[in-house]
């Protein structure tokens, strides 16, 4: 992965305009977290291949960045992302690191689903 520039992932973003994609939403403090202090929460969300269309895609922020997705009845978005890719299968894979280098938020989009 590589650092996000706004234009780069914008560009990507605005490929997947009004076609049915699939997405990966994924947050998560992590076991980490609460191996470092037991008294700490984790927190977890997750979310794939689930299918969407949206019909705006934004990239804001100086860094870490958001992405947001306008659906036809609501958004997605994404905050803390850092690091990005764009893979051979065509995927928009988007990362938020901690300091630490640990994987604290990914989104991800794609035209065919992800494998497990």
């Amino acid at each position: 992965m590589k650092p996000i520039t706004k234009q780069e992932i914008q560009t990507y973003l605005d490929q997947f305009l009004n076609k049915s994609v699939y997405i990966h939403l994924e947050t998560t403090t992590g076991a980490y977290n609460a191996h470092k202090n037991e008294a700490n929460m984790t927190v977890v969300a997750f979310i794939r291949n689930t299918k969407v269309v949206y019909n705006q895609a934004k990239i804001t922020g100086n860094g870490p960045y958001r992405v947001g997705l306008k659906l036809d009845e609501g958004w997605v978005y994404a905050e803390g992302l850092t690091d990005w890719l764009y893979n051979e299968n065509e995927q928009l894979l988007m990362a938020g690191h901690n300091s630490e280098g640990q994987l604290a938020i990914a989104l991800q989009i794609s035209l065919t689903p992800f494998q497990y």
